[in-house]
């Protein structure tokens, strides 16, 4: 991949960029900013070297239909007042807007176009529509690792019409990530929850011949549990997972790769209820299994002491309930102290375990928090995503 961040001469270049701009709105307001803040650098840097920047971008899945409260309005209005500068949004139907010069006729330095999703042809991947964006600008930046793992017109195929870089969180994106998966410093732990095993499979499959250690938590954690011939009670778990659990484990005593799984939990009869500290064998048949218990964050802390670089992805347990939130604040605390006296990399991607991050403040401690979803998953899976093979 070029970066751009390396690309001389750029003044007065016309720049595509994507980006992903999908936050969550709530009666036309943003509740949460994250996916802007993060890409804010990119902008800066464009700003700097005196270039147009013409935005593509999403919210939502209006299917190719118009849909008023997916408007991207409330974002330019976000990166109006942090970047401080004017910011036109494009409401003009794409196909009318004939070729670059349009943007001549306004003094404004960056645009955003209106929700690519608008257009159907965007999810088709379709190549005329790509050709058409791609005549608005002289270089393409791809600045949305998130959408990554998408085949979109705005993500692969443009690529195919214009010379196309990697834009500055991208690349910050795919390094931490290579960390982990390529340039991996050892011991290296892998701290994985989430309520499906099989939604992780490929993940841990991947993961394990370059692990040293992996932390099952979570709803997952419950699979392990029961496999072991222990009762979870009314926990959550996922049916007919056995041999699932046999692949995994027999899969990580080729490879010398420790699983763990929890020694202690903590129950309640429901989510709302408080938490009581069980060994595995005291779980009743009417309780629930919500966090870790006290041995197994010892453990937990231990292993991290003992490794060089982490990944976590998915909280330790039903961190909504603060009764069950202990398992993992200590494990976000640990990593954090650990970051500080510079002996550990870390690596955070999820919803919820972002989620929990930002409910804590403690998102910028880390080395590099992850919004991408989907993409964090199918890189970590050994995939191969459109949009970074599109830049290759």
């Amino acid at each position: 991949m070029k970066s751009i961040s390396n690309e001389k001469n750029l003044e007065s270049k016309k720049i595509l960029l994507r980006l992903d701009l999908n936050v969550p709105l709530e009666d036309g307001k943003i509740s949460d900013t994250t996916r802007i803040d993060k890409i804010l650098p990119t902008l800066n840097f464009l700003i700097q070297q005196k270039t147009k920047i013409i935005i593509l971008s999403h919210v939502g899945r209006p299917k190719g239909k118009t849909v008023k409260e997916l408007s991207l309005k409330p974002i330019c209005e976000d990166l109006r007042k942090k970047l401080n500068k004017s910011i036109k949004l494009i409401t003009e139907n794409i196909y009318e807007i004939k070729n670059k010069d349009f943007f001549e006729k306004f003094d404004e330095e960056i645009f955003i176009l209106e929700n690519i999703r608008f257009y159907a042809e965007e999810e088709k991947n379709d190549s005329k529509f790509a050709k058409h964006l791609a005549s608005f600008g002289d270089i393409y930046v791809n600045d949305a690792f998130s959408c990554s793992h998408r085949a979109h017109a705005s993500i692969q195929q443009i690529s195919k019409y214009l010379p196309s870089f990697s834009g500055l969180q991208l690349d910050l994106e795919v390094g931490a990530l290579n960390k982990i998966t390529a340039e991996i410093t050892k011991p290296i732990t892998c701290i994985i929850g989430g309520s499906k095993i099989s939604t992780k499979i490929d993940i841990i499959k991947n993961l394990i011949p370059k692990l040293d250690n992996i932390v099952i938590v979570g709803g997952m954690a419950n699979n392990f549990i029961e496999y072991f011939g222990n009762n979870i009670g009314k926990s959550i778990k996922e049916k007919n997972c056995n041999e699932i659990v046999e692949e995994i484990l027999s899969l990580s005593k080729k490879k010398e790769c420790k699983i763990i799984y929890p020694d202690d939990v903590l129950v309640a009869k429901d989510l709302n209820g408080l938490s009581k500290n069980k060994e595995l064998n005291q779980v009743l048949p009417d309780e629930m299994i919500l966090d870790i218990g006290p041995k197994t964050v010892n453990k937990i802390i231990n292993i991290i002491d003992n490794s060089k670089t982490i990944l976590w992805n998915g909280p330790a347990g039903y961190f909504e309930n603060p009764n069950f939130a202990n398992g993992s604040i200590k494990i976000a605390k640990k990593i954090i102290e650990n970051k500080k006296l510079n002996k550990i990399f870390s690596v955070v991607g999820g919803g919820d375990t972002v989620s929990l991050l930002n409910n804590l403040k403690v998102v910028g401690n880390f080395n590099f928090v992850s919004t991408a979803g989907g993409a964090f998953l199918e890189y970590l899976e050994g995939k191969k995503l459109p949009g970074i093979t599109a830049l290759n």
